[in-house]
């Protein structure tokens, strides 16, 4: 090819998702034999400040020059990067992540596989194109993602350069941001507990997050479910959460719910007292330390919070029930109580031989909040003289209708 002469190639995860057979969601592009300035005389928008991309000017999808980069200093973003039309594309190629991702295809189908991107895709391989894969540590995360994606196992030689990075302190250059999108991608998996399996494997997820390392080993000691440790249990339940389709709040609390597990004396688990505070107590600088979204953080703080006590809701009086209600704020985020709920069911299927065990907490909880949420406190704030007994008024009212309730469910017994 005359180097004169560009050259486009799709590359990357469109590529391998086709060859898959899954959907594709966005393509990226690599032009070999170009450069900026004739980029920009074809009408392509620069975007690029690190490197030279561009945005289409009609399908408005990213088109990078053919480049290769340096390793200067630590973390993700310590590369030169250098971008000229003599880069061809094994080049270009040569600094991607895993084989399976180094693959390109040209404009009428012909692929370029030079480092045994098919050889891998077809053993269900991740495996590293070359040593400067230990460069960057935000491929510790793809990497564990993508076996949560894939199913994928990773090459020995691959793992091994991971657990590298992770001893070596690589991992602890991984900025929050990029820690969140890798993680929040990766609750968003079919089975998102491999990310997790995969992490801890390597000895990154003690060093990225220790409190989630922290539950392996530790024993449950529940009657229903000895056979497993508190580590086990979570990823049960996150992977539950993602059975069900939940979103990533609940998937997020789910992961969460029990933190406090790790640090609480085992003799007191039994009863539930104490670990619900130690995982808010956990959880609180965990989120802020990972940058987690607000939507994320507080459902998983409630649920936390609340689990010990949904699990046990027919044992509870009126009055707790609506205190629980205030607490999560029922009255104006009804849909949060529901995802609440949906956590809840998967911590109780998140144990061996409870996958499919009804959970009636969250059917009975909800006639509880309906009739709550049914009381006319407009119309007890207009029928009450003393305006300052209105809260109370109202409150009362709320645990004389969950009170209805629970009447009728002890008849139904």
């Amino acid at each position: 090819m005359s180097a004169s002469i560009p050259k486009t190639y799709c590359v990357g995860g469109a590529v391998r998702d086709k060859l898959l057979g899954l959907p594709i969601q966005d393509r990226d592009w690599v032009v070999v034999g170009s450069t900026p300035e004739q980029m920009e005389a074809q009408g392509f928008k620069p975007v690029g400040s690190d490197f030279p991309v561009f945005l289409h000017p009609k399908t408005h999808e990213e088109y990078a020059l053919a480049r290769t980069e340096r390793k200067v200093a630590q973390g993700y973003k310590g590369f030169t990067v250098y971008a000229a039309p003599e880069v061809t594309l094994e080049q270009d190629l040569l600094r991607r992540d895993f084989t399976i991702n180094a693959i390109a295809e040209d404009a009428d189908g012909n692929l370029t596989d030079p480092y045994g991107g098919l050889a891998d895709l077809n053993a269900g391989v991740l495996r590293h194109v070359s040593d400067a894969f230990a460069e960057d540590p935000v491929r510790i995360l793809r990497a564990a993602r993508f076996v949560a994606r894939f199913n994928f196992t990773i090459a020995p030689e691959t793992l091994a350069l991971m657990r590298a990075m992770a001893d070596n302190g690589e991992v602890d250059a991984l900025v929050a941001e990029r820690v969140w999108q890798e993680l929040a991608r990766a609750l968003m998996e079919k089975h998102p507990s491999r990310f997790f399996t995969t992490l801890r494997d390597c000895g990154a997820l003690k060093k990225i997050m220790p409190e989630v390392d922290a539950l392996f080993g530790v024993p449950q000691t529940e009657k229903y479910h000895p056979e497993i440790d508190c580590g086990i249990h979570t990823m049960l339940v996150l992977d539950d959460s993602a059975q069900h389709g939940y979103p990533l709040e609940v998937r997020f609390a789910a992961l969460g719910h029990d933190l406090g597990k790790a640090t609480t004396p085992v003799d007191i688990l039994p009863r539930h007292i104490g670990h619900e505070m130690r995982s808010v107590d956990l959880l609180k600088p965990f989120c802020e330390r990972l940058r987690v979204p607000a939507e994320c953080r507080d459902l998983a703080l409630l649920v936390a919070r609340h689990h010990g006590n949904i699990h046990r809701a027919k044992e509870l009086r009126a009055d707790t029930l609506v205190k629980q209600f205030d607490s999560c704020d029922l009255w104006r985020k009804p849909e949060r109580y529901a995802q609440i709920l949906q956590a809840c069911e998967s911590d109780a299927r998140g144990r061996t031989g409870h996958e499919r065990d009804a959970y009636r907490q969250s059917a009975y909880l909800l006639r509880c909040a309906q009739a709550a949420q049914a009381v006319n406190s407009g119309e007890i704030a207009r029928a009450c003289a003393d305006k300052q007994l209105i809260p109370e008024k109202i409150r009362e009212a709320r645990m004389a209708a969950v009170e209805q309730v629970l009447r009728a469910e002890a008849r139904n017994v």
